[in-house]
């Protein structure tokens, strides 16, 4: 269903993509900052999940819609933005210490993931970027183009779970050794809010082009 030398060259691009530090990422590592080693993770399986929404978006042929539709482009964005400072301000505001022998369970699990979700699906540069990348892969001549087109998106979902995974991991671990005291446990709930509020402005002033 797909040609291999494309496939191939699109592994070697997607590994390329994965590791480059981008706001996915940095929204995974102050999310483990402030949760523990579980929330970073849950917080990257919800960017996978939304990642997985837009791969069958861009398959369905929805995801052009943005690129001929620009009042659809900002106002997506400007709901993400508002919703990164919304994420901004409540870390600001956190002043709890929490227990380092608990865990986040239930509620706290599903708030990762719905935060992590959330911020990847009012993204449009997300969008714009899987109408742009994913067709580049694509032999036309082999049929079955939004077969191909899902491939692709569910390889690079995949890709990206088990490398974002890694660094929500490693991030609530580290953050997990800091947090001795409120002061410290304070400082990182700040640099959360400030990683939450440069990418609210970043989405708030990009363009569609």
């Amino acid at each position: 269903m797909v040609d291999t030398t494309l496939y191939a060259a699109f592994l070697v691009a997607a590994f390329a993509l994965c590791v480059t530090p981008g706001p996915d990422m940095m929204f995974i590592v102050a999310m483990g900052g402030r949760g523990g080693p579980a929330a970073g993770v849950m917080a990257a399986f919800g960017v996978a999940c939304a990642m997985l929404v837009h791969a069958v978006a861009a398959a369905l042929g929805l995801s052009a819609l943005f690129t001929t539709l620009p009042t659809l482009y900002h106002v997506l964005r400007w709901a993400g933005a508002a919703y990164l400072l919304y994420l901004a301000v409540k870390a600001f505001r956190d002043r709890s210490v929490p227990d380092e022998d608990a865990a986040p369970r239930g509620a706290g699990m599903r708030r990762a993931f719905w935060q992590g979700a959330i911020t990847n699906l009012l993204n449009p540069k997300v969008i714009l970027f899987n109408v742009a990348f994913l067709p580049q892969f694509v032999d036309p001549g082999l049929g079955h183009v939004p077969g191909q087109l899902l491939l692709l998106g569910g390889t690079l979902v995949v890709m990206g779970f088990l490398w974002d995974g890694c660094v929500g991991l490693l991030s609530g671990r580290l953050a997990g050794l800091l947090r001795r005291s409120a002061r410290v446990n304070r400082w990182l709930n700040i640099a959360s809010g400030t990683v939450f509020t440069g990418l609210a402005v970043r989405l708030a002033v990009a363009s569609p082009k």
